[in-house]
């Protein structure tokens, strides 16, 4: 069942007394913070009772049972709306995606995304880091697991 759960955010810092928190890292999607909407929380679902907007617009939280602090928020895959573009994709697609550049030398595969203020990053587990722009990234074949990059943005080996 893992692998077909999305994170949505991580359980942040206790907010008031009766159980609520912040949300760390909470995805942006209307509706997924929904009272009644169903969470997993490192694995198992939970209902969501009351949510409402803290410090920074940041959610609060209650949940229909405890939680431990750090623990992964997450939705079913199936939740997710459809892309609306051709070519468009999930960031949590990537991850696991082999790395090429242009010229077909391999830079290893995408271990995980990181959210920059001006883009995203793709962290590889060769330890390179790559800007997620059309500058770098030339391709996203995801039927064929790879991201084509331009030459340049890695260090030469």
């Amino acid at each position: 069942m893992a692998s077909e759960l999305v994170p949505v955010g991580r359980v942040g810092r206790p907010h008031g007394l009766d159980g609520s928190f912040l949300v760390d890292g909470a995805s942006t999607r209307p509706g997924v913070f929904a009272p009644g909407a169903t969470l997993f929380v490192d694995g198992e679902p939970a209902t969501v009772v009351a949510c409402r907007r803290g410090s920074g617009g940041r959610p609060v939280l209650r949940l229909d049972r405890p939680v431990r602090r750090g623990a992964e928020l997450a939705v079913g895959r199936e939740t997710l709306p459809p892309l609306a573009e051709e070519g468009a994709f999930y960031v949590f697609q990537l991850v696991g995606l082999r790395v090429e550049q242009e010229d077909g030398r391999l830079l290893g595969h995408v271990r995980d995304v990181l959210e920059y203020p001006a883009n995203d990053v793709l962290e590889l587990d060769s330890g390179a880091s790559l800007p997620l722009v059309e500058a770098c990234v030339r391709d996203v074949d995801l039927a064929a697991g790879r991201i084509v990059v331009a030459a340049g943005f890695a260090d030469p080996e």
